[in-house]
């Protein structure tokens, strides 16, 4: 099992960059499948990247690609998603999720873990 806490949101404006961080329990984070999901409010939850368990191969949602960046520091048990260039619509309540089977990168119902979220506002 896995406990992960996301850091690093806040009221920015647009244009400007962020980066959150999502901390991870366990000595065996290596073995999770991570990636960032985001809500706004009166919407659905909505996939943003994923990172495969070695970091090697990252996976984004069309809105934020060229513009966000997923990694993860397995040493120090640790993703974190650099947000650049940001936007008003992606102003969200930005959720960190793990997984440690095979399935998709890209469905929430695939991660049984899940941080309690940071909220992230873009003012334009």
């Amino acid at each position: 099992q896995v406990q992960l806490v996301e850091s690093g949101g806040g009221l920015v404006q647009a244009g400007d960059s962020l980066r959150l961080s999502c901390a991870a329990s366990g000595r065996t984070f290596s073995q999770y499948k991570v990636a960032w999901f985001r809500q706004a409010p009166g919407n659905e939850r909505e996939f943003v990247a994923a990172s495969s368990r070695s970091g090697s191969r990252t996976y984004y949602a069309d809105s934020v690609k060229e513009r966000f960046t997923i990694s993860r520091d397995n040493a120090k048990n640790t993703v974190y998603l650099q947000m650049n260039n940001l936007k008003p619509e992606d102003t969200a309540v930005y959720y960190c999720a793990a997984q440690g089977v095979i399935g998709s990168y890209y469905s929430e119902y695939e991660y049984p873990y899940w941080g309690q979220g940071t909220q992230v506002t873009v003012s334009s």
